[in-house]
Order: C-alpha cells, then sequence, then structure tokens
C-alpha cells in the first residue's frame, strides 16, 4: 500500500526512497548551524530535515540528572559540563522551530520533528503544521503518547530500534485502534553504530511480510553502503543522522552522514530504486539490441538450387532477424529450393 507521506509524496515498498536527513542535536543549540545544515541537506538532495522536540523537563527525569547516565554519550572530553547543562544547551525551542520551518520553507525542503510530550505533538501539528509525525525508537510501547498522536490524524512513521515484534505488532494495533491507518514503519538498530552484523537488514522483509504498511530504515551506521543496501530490499524511506563536520562535539555527529555522503545515498538511492524493476521484461531497445546481437543462420557457400545442405554449408552470423541458429536440425538434409549466395541470412522459403 502507499502512505501519503506530505501533500506531493506518497511512499511505497520499493518505490524511490523519501530521504530524511535527520538534524537531531547536531545544530548543537545554535541555529545559524541549523540553518546551515537545513541548506546543506537541500543541496544534498534531501527530501525532509528532522529535529527533534525534546525539552530539559520532556526528555530525562531528575535521576538521569544526577547520575549524568548518558553523558558517555556526548564526544567531548569537558568535565565541565553535566548532561543537564548539554541538554538545556542542545534543546531547540518552540521559536527557533518556527524560524528553522521559515528557512526550510525558503528553500523548498519538507521539515518535521520527534515530539516526546502530548504539548511537543500539539505544537508539531498546530503550530508548525508537520506533514507527518516522526515517532523514536524509545517511544515504541508508550502506549499514551502513541494514541495521542495518533488522534492528530498525521501520517506516522515509527522507528522500531529496541523493540521486539510483539511490542511493534501493539503498537500498531494501538494507532490502529484510533482509526489512524497511514503508518511508515522504520526497521532500526539503536546502537551508534552498530556492527555490521547487528543491523539485521532483512528485517525489512520481515516486516514487509508482517504489516500491509509501507518500511524504511532509520540507519545509524557508518558511510553509505548499508542504507544504499536497504533500497534493494524495498526500503520506502532512509532516515540519516546529517552534520557538516563529524569532528564537532556533540552526541550525533560522529555517525552522522557530512554533506558528500548524504548527496550519495540522496543519488544512488533513486537510481537503485529506479533498476529494481518489478520483472524481467524485454523493452524496445532490448528488443533492437537482441536483434542486432543475436546470430541468424547463413549459407556457408554458394549453394546451388537442389542440393542437400549439410552441416558445413550453414554458418550463424550477425544479425538476429533471420532463423535463429536453434533451427539448424530443420534445414540440415533438405534440398535447396534456389541457389543462396554465400553469407545470405537463409529463411523458410530456401528449402
Amino acid at each position: 500500500m502507499k502512505v501519503q507521506l506530505t501533500p506531493t509524496r506518497a511512499v511505497e515498498n520499493f518505490g524511490v526512497p523519501y530521504v530524511i536527513a535527520e538534524l537531531g542535536s547536531n545544530h548543537n543549540g545554535d541555529m545559524a548551524l541549523a540553518e546551515k545544515l537545513i541548506r546543506a541537506a537541500k543541496a544534498a538532495g534531501a527530501d525532509a530535515i528532522k529535529f527533534q522536540s525534546w525539552s530539559k523537563d520532556s526528555i530525562f527525569s531528575k535521576q538521569v540528572y544526577d547520575d549524568n547516565f548518558f553523558l558517555k554519550d556526548d564526544y567531548r572530553d569537558r568535565q565541565d559540563y553535566t548532561l543537564e547543562k548539554i541538554v538545556g544547551e542542545y534543546s531547540i525551542s518552540e521559536s527557533e522551530l518556527m524560524d528553522m520551518k521559515k528557512v526550510a520553507d525558503e528553500v523548498g525542503i519538507d521539515m518535521i520533528s520527534t515530539p516526546f510530550s502530548k504539548k511537543e505533538v500539539d505544537f508539531l501539528v498546530d503550530k508548525l503544521n508537520a506533514p507527518f509525525i516522526k515517532v523514536a525508537s524509545m517511544d515504541v510501547n508508550n502506549y499514551p503518547l502513541l494514541r495521542y498522536i495518533a488522534k492528530k490524524g498525521r501520517p506516522i512513521v515509527m522507528s522500531t530500534g529496541l523493540s521486539t515484534l510483539n511490542e511493534v505488532d501493539k503498537a500498531i494495533a494501538t494507532i490502529e485502534a484510533e482509526g489512524n491507518t497511514q503508518i511508515v514503519i522504520l526497521h532500526c538498530i539503536s546502537i551508534y553504530p552498530p556492527d555490521d552484523s547487528q543491523v539485521n537488514l532483512n528485517n525489512i522483509k520481515t516486516y514487509q511480510t508482517a504489516y500491509p504498511y509501507p518500511v524504511g530504515f532509520s540507519d545509524h551506521t557508518l558511510g553509505t553502503s548499508v542504507p544504499l543496501a536497504s533500497v534493494a530490499l524495498g526500503a520506502c524511506v532512509i532516515e540519516k543522522h546529517f552534520t557538516l563536520d563529524k569532528t564537532m562535539p556533540g552526541w550525533d555527529h560522529k555517525v552522522s552522514a557530512n554533506e558528500q555522503e548524504m548527496e550519495v545515498i540522496c543519488t544512488e538511492s533513486k537510481r537503485i530504486a529506479a533498476a529494481m524493476g518489478t520483472s524481467r521484461v524485454m523493452s524496445a531497445e532490448s528488443q533492437e539490441r537482441k536483434d542486432a546481437f543475436r546470430r541468424s543462420i547463413v549459407a556457408a557457400r554458394d549453394i546451388k538450387a537442389g542440393e542437400v545442405i549439410g552441416e558445413d554449408d550453414i554458418d550463424a552470423k550477425r544479425p538476429g532477424t533471420g532463423l535463429p541458429p536453434e533451427a539448424e536440425g530443420y534445414i540440415v538434409g533438405k534440398p535447396a529450393k534456389r541457389d543462396i549466395a554465400k553469407d545470405q541470412l537463409l529463411s523458410q522459403d530456401d528449402f
């Protein structure tokens, strides 16, 4: 089935992938950098850019801040930073999101964000007018939030990292129960980055078999090979973290695609989707090439009318517009009805 993600773009398995440049917190709280990221994502060919609409109050509890549990995910060696300070600096406000939406509209790229609370869902739908809502892997089992999002009636793109198939089943049933069947499921491995052996791209096929909805891939691997491989399996959406500089401080820069890599993903994913086709069919161009490249039976010497044609009297040469070589058995042993010149293509009327 197809899901209409935006007013101008529908997605389906084995269709042209919709590429989301995941900015997340790679703006590092700097809106000038965020604007550069938006413009660079558009230049690379991405269909959408995505922020994460968390705040210091909506993502972590006090216990996590007290423990600094996620500080190890930050690549800085600065001990004066606490998790609470980093989250405060890296969060993006509603007014900043509205400013970035103006930039996205100006350059002509879709803009979405991932909400982490009902208040953030309301803002994305009612104020930002996001064409669809992206659900993070951590919220696959957050059924109250899923119900709230589903009631908004927008398409839902849901990552499934950290989830069992049973949990994915329940999440989809929760969304469907609210009358929302505009769902795109993303295979995802929530390791940053995973080893290749952990990616399990064949899970895309599992989802395609289990559900009627389009299936995509939220990627955290290094480089471009794995997201491009997902296209050959039919991934209809590719979500990839995006940065201008992999050496910048922050959570996700090291596992993100840079401008050159994002351009490769956007360009080559379209080529792969086009090359997949549907089945083994003969195009008009292939038929012309077939006629030119294949061989037909020709006379290997001048043959007189009445002579019995032997195996050594015929050969096979281009073009392939006459009798095929496999017709040899019907020709050998028969008398020629007329004179046949050497290298002339034989026809059924010749014997």
